[in-house]
């Protein structure tokens, strides 16, 4: 016992013994959280790479002309697809042999397209959903909640009669908002603070 107390009792001999146990495991398997902070490093890099690229971007005509072409594709393709039914009904041997040389294109340009139109909308989609988290909540949504959690329902108009229950006396200052069924307790701490 009096080795092991000899050995272990020193703070500075334990903290040498895991130092020694925690680089000979590291030879073996990698250090996850070590792993996790370069991923996030390698991440942040990227992103200010590529905020970097849009930092000098101007509203001159040809950022115009090229916003206005990022916009084109989808009321083209929804458009491009009613028509289709239109000129079915208004002339069915054009259309019919519109769809017979569709029919010829092979497999492998379909799935080329299919590719590239779910790229472009994934990209698309993931750039507003980006921005929505960016933006925060409006200020609408915050003025119902904060209306919601001090006990008043907003677009209903409140009518004194005599019959009406006494109403419940207003928090102090500073203190939290009443509970509300299903009330969020991170949101209410957030109102509050």
């Amino acid at each position: 016992m009096g080795i092991f107390g000899a050995l272990f009792g020193n703070a500075g001999t334990v903290r040498a013994v895991g130092e020694v146990a925690t680089g000979v495991a590291e030879v073996f398997t990698e250090n996850r959280t070590r792993a996790m902070e370069k991923a996030v490093d390698v991440r942040m890099a990227a992103m200010a790479e590529h905020g970097a690229e849009f930092a000098a971007g101007g509203a001159g005509w040809w950022n115009g002309f090229c916003n206005g072409l990022n916009r084109l594709p989808r009321p083209m393709l929804a458009l491009g697809t009613l028509s289709l039914f239109g000129y079915a009904m208004a002339d069915p041997a054009g259309f019919t042999t519109r769809m017979l040389g569709l029919s010829h294109v092979p497999e492998p340009l379909w799935w080329l397209l299919g590719a590239v139109v779910s790229f472009y909308f994934g990209a698309r989609e993931a750039h507003y959903f980006r921005d929505r988290r960016a933006r925060g909540l409006p200020t609408a949504v915050v003025a119902e909640v904060a209306a919601v959690t001090a006990g008043t329902v907003p677009g209903t108009a409140e009518v004194a009669s005599e019959d009406a229950p006494e109403e419940p006396a207003k928090p102090a200052a500073g203190a939290a908002p009443p509970a509300v069924p299903g009330d969020n307790p991170a949101l209410a701490q957030w109102l509050a603070g």
